[in-house]
C-alpha cells in the first residue's frame, strides 16, 4: 500500500498519521488508497491558514480568479475519464456516470470562471439630496464546507467554485466513505494557481473534523449537503455559535413522479427506471414515490417489470452495467430494512429487492419495486437513498397532486402526461423546488439554481448565478456629493 494521501492545509500536503482504507463497493477487496483522517488540531490549522489568506484573495481581480478557476476547469474536462473512473470505483455508480459526473465538475468551474467576471452592483439616488448610493456585494470570509458521498466530486465542485468566484476562502470536509474525488478536484485547483491557504481540504470523520468545523469562531459560513438529521444540527450548531454562522443546508428527498392516464407509457416508464433506480438510487433527487392514475397503472407496472428485468446490476466499471453497488454495508443495511418494512406494511413486493452475487464480492442489491401501496405507509414517507420505490395508485390527476404533496419534503417533482393543461397546472402548484414534465426528477443544469422547499433545503439555493445570495453578502454605501 502507497503512502497516505494527506490533507491539504495552508498550500501543503499535511498529516496522515492515521488514515482510513477507501473500499471499492463493486470489489471489496480492492482498496482504492488510504486517506488521511484530520485532527481538530488539522482543522484548526486550515482555518488559520484560510484566514491569513483571505485579506489579499478577496481583494484579487475578477481576472485573476477567472484565469485559475478556469485552468481548473480545463484540466478536470481533461482528465475526466480518469476522474470519472476513480469516481466509480470508490462509489459505485456505473463508469458512464462517474465521467459525466466529473464532466459536470468542469462545467461547473467553467461556468463560475464566468461568474468572476459578471458580478455587478448598482447605483442608485437617494431620497436625500445630494447623496449617492452604491450597492455591491462582498465575499463572506471563511466558508467551512460539508459534503456528501453520493456525488463526491460534482457537489464539492458546486460549493468551491462559487466560493472562490466571489473571493472566499475555503475549508472542505468531504464525506470520510469516499475521500478520493474530493482529494483529486482539490489537487487540481490547487495547483492551477490558487495562493496558499485558500482552499484546504482537511478529511475525516464528522464527528471530530465535521464539528470542530461547526465551532470554529473564525468560520463564517457553513454548506453542507447530507441527510435531515445531520443538517438539523448543522443549523444549530451555526445558529448557537458566537459568532453566529450563514447556513445552507440541501438535505432529503422523497420525490414524487406523477404517471396520468394519458401519458406516453414508454417515456413515462423511461423516466420513473432512470429516477428512482439508476445511481444505484442514490440521488436526493431520485424519485422514489410513483403516483399512478387507475387506469394507466396495471399497464406502467407491467412496462416497468419488463424494464428491469433488463438492467444490468453488476461492477461499475464493466461494460454493460446499468446500475452498479450500493455504496457500502450500512447502506445496504438500510435498504434491506426497508424492503422488510413495506413487506410488513401491506406493500406488494412487485418485482426485486434480492441480495446479488457477482464476480467479486461487493454490495449488490436488485432494484426493488413495491405496489399496492399508500402514502400513509413509512415507505412513501421516509428517504430510503436506495433502489427502492413504491407506486401508490390514485383515481385522477386531483388526487395525484394532492398525494404528491402530502410529504415533509419538497426538492424535486414529476409529471408524465401529453396534456398541456395538467402539465401546466402541476408546475404551478407542486410544492417543490424544482419540477419536470417528462424527465426524471434526477437530473437538473448547473447553470440554474438547485434546492428544495420545505424539509429538502433550508437557505439560498446552490448552483448558477443565484450562489451568490449565499457566497456574498450585500453592503449599502451612502456618499454625501
Amino acid at each position: 500500500m502507497n503512502a497516505p494521501f494527506k490533507n491539504l492545509i495552508a498550500g501543503e500536503w499535511a498529516g496522515g498519521v492515521n488514515a482510513s482504507r477507501n473500499i471499492n463497493p463493486s470489489n471489496t477487496n480492492d482498496v482504492v488508497g488510504e486517506y488521511a483522517q484530520g485532527t481538530v488540531e488539522d482543522l484548526n490549522n486550515a482555518v488559520a491558514a484560510a484566514k491569513a489568506a483571505f485579506p489579499a484573495w478577496s481583494r484579487t481581480t475578477p481576472q485573476e480568479r477567472y484565469d485559475i478557476l478556469k485552468k481548473a476547469s480545463d484540466e478536470i474536462l481533461a482528465r475526466k475519464d480518469e476522474l470519472g473512473r476513480l469516481l466509480s470505483r470508490e462509489e459505485g455508480k456505473t463508469l458512464a456516470e462517474g465521467i459525466g459526473e466529473a464532466g459536470r465538475a468542469g462545467q461547473v468551474f467553467a461556468f463560475f470562471a464566468g461568474e468572476c467576471l459578471r458580478l455587478s452592483g448598482e447605483m442608485v439616488p437617494s431620497v436625500r439630496p445630494g447623496v449617492g448610493v452604491e450597492i455591491t456585494r462582498d465575499p463572506l470570509g471563511i466558508v467551512g464546507m460539508i459534503t456528501p458521498w453520493n456525488f463526491p466530486i460534482a457537489i464539492p465542485a458546486w460549493k468551491i467554485a462559487p466560493a472562490l468566484a466571489w473571493g472566499n476562502c475555503v475549508v472542505i470536509k468531504p464525506a470520510d466513505l469516499v475521500p478520493g474525488s474530493a482529494w483529486a478536484l482539490v489537487d487540481i485547483i490547487q495547483r492551477a494557481g490558487l495562493p496558499k491557504g485558500v482552499l484546504n481540504l482537511v478529511m475525516g470523520r464528522g464527528s471530530v473534523v465535521g464539528q470542530a468545523l461547526l465551532e470554529h469562531k473564525d468560520v463564517t459560513a457553513i454548506s453542507f449537503t447530507g441527510s435531515v438529521a445531520t443538517g438539523r444540527k448543522v443549523a444549530a450548531a451555526c445558529i448557537a455559535g458566537n459568532p453566529m454562522k450563514k447556513v445552507q443546508l440541501e438535505m432529503g428527498g422523497k420525490n414524487p413522479l406523477v404517471v396520468l392516464d394519458d401519458a406516453d407509457l414508454k417515456v413515462a416508464v423511461e423516466v420513473a427506471v432512470n429516477g428512482a433506480f439508476f445511481s444505484t438510487g442514490q440521488r436526493c433527487t431520485a424519485s422514489s414515490r410513483l403516483i399512478v392514475q387507475a387506469g394507466i397503472h396495471d399497464r406502467f407496472v407491467e412496462a416497468c417489470i419488463e424494464r428491469l428485468k433488463g438492467l444490468s446490476v453488476d461492477d461499475a466499471l464493466k461494460a454493460g452495467t446499468h446500475i452498479g453497488p450500493v455504496v457500502d454495508q450500512s447502506q445496504l443495511d438500510q435498504n434491506l430494512k426497508y424492503i422488510q418494512i413495506a413487506k410488513d406494511e401491506g406493500g406488494k413486493l412487485a418485482f426485486g429487492g434480492e441480495l446479488l452475487k457477482r464476480d467479486t464480492p461487493g454490495f449488490y442489491l436488485q432494484p426493488a419495486l413495491f405496489t399496492e401501496t399508500t402514502n400513509a405507509m413509512r415507505i412513501s414517507r421516509e428517504e430510503v437513498f436506495g433502489p427502492v420505490a413504491n407506486i401508490v395508485r390514485v383515481k385522477d390527476y386531483d388526487e395525484a397532486l394532492a398525494v404528491a404533496n402530502d410529504t415533509e419534503f419538497g426538492l424535486s417533482s414529476g409529471i408524465c402526461t401529453t396534456s398541456l393543461k395538467y402539465a401546466t397546472h402541476f408546475k404551478r402548484n407542486s410544492e417543490a423546488g424544482m419540477v419536470m414534465v417528462n424527465l426524471p426528477t434526477a437530473g437538473v443544469d448547473y447553470h440554474v439554481p438547485f434546492g428544495g422547499r420545505k424539509g429538502s433545503s433550508y437557505g439560498p439555493r446552490e448552483q448558477g448565478a443565484y450562489a451568490k445570495e449565499f457566497y456574498t453578502t450585500v453592503k449599502t454605501a451612502y456618499t454625501l456629493a
